[in-house]
């Protein structure tokens, strides 16, 4: 499939998802939510073909966030922000957050708003060190949305995400690694080399079961340990049953590397 606001490319079993309107520092206008949409769930139909995640803005921006040009409304004729919420925003975070690969954002330049939420559902964030974060929300007169507020706390505990989201001032890359906000801050012209080292890596690894440990982690935030308990007991049941796992017995006992195939 052909997109206009956001590339995609495979290779060697890595996908890499640009968002590509760096005129409007790639802005998530509903033209791109609708693409994203439609490349995630294309990545999540064919995750044996693909391993490994990396998405990024084109220019210098990873992304500035809504598209403030757009402004659905309610039958009243007023804003209702709701709309684009619930039907372009909501499903993207959704999508990405259930993807059975591993993620990594390359955030390239300012990630704000939507636009951090987004880098925020990665499994690992790499920034460059010109870069920021941003929860943008509060200074337009709106609170959080795309699953920051569910993010964050989860992430740098409710204080740091109050002052975030309150505040509404930029949080440095280097900050956001201090803070455990993110994998790693690294200077600018070594951000790919670094990002496509993590995911080489990651091509290469048990997808299956960095699918599993996604799960397992997303789960962990909402149950209880019995129930958790329970999740880890059928997750390693799977995993079990996998080429990956058997390969990497026969690894370990032989005292040689393995070599995962991703089934």
């Amino acid at each position: 499939m052909s997109y206009r606001s956001i590339s995609l490319e495979k290779e060697n079993q890595i996908a890499r998802l640009t968002l590509n309107q760096p005129e409007r520092l790639n802005a998530l206008s509903a033209d791109l939510l609708a693409e994203l949409a439609t490349a995630l769930d294309d990545l999540s139909s064919h995750s044996q073909a693909t391993r490994c995640l990396i998405v990024t803005g084109a220019g210098r921006a990873f992304s500035s966030g809504a598209d403030l040009s757009e402004k659905p409304t309610s039958g009243s004729g007023m804003p209702d922000l709701s709309i684009s919420l619930r039907e372009r925003y909501n499903p993207v975070v959704k999508k990405l957050m259930a993807l059975p690969i591993p993620v990594i954002a390359a955030v390239n330049g300012p990630a704000a708003g939507a636009g951090m939420s987004l880098a925020l559902c990665a499994d690992f964030v790499l920034a460059a060190r010109s870069a920021y974060f941003l929860q943008a929300f509060v200074n337009i007169g709106l609170a959080p949305d795309a699953g920051a507020s569910w993010i964050l706390p989860r992430l740098i505990g409710p204080a740091r995400a109050r002052r975030l989201m309150m505040l509404g001032k930029k949080l440095p890359a280097s900050t956001a690694e201090n803070w455990g906000l993110i994998h790693k801050a690294v200077e600018d012209d070594q951000l790919m080399d670094e990002v496509n080292i993590l995911a080489q890596g990651l091509a290469t690894g048990p997808t299956i079961a960095y699918g599993g440990i996604r799960a397992l982690v997303r789960a962990s935030l909402e149950n209880g340990l019995d129930d958790q308990l329970e999740l880890e007991a059928e997750t390693q049941k799977r995993l079990g049953f996998t080429q990956d796992f058997m390969e990497g017995v026969r690894a370990f006992l032989t005292k040689s590397a393995a070599t995962f195939t991703g089934k």
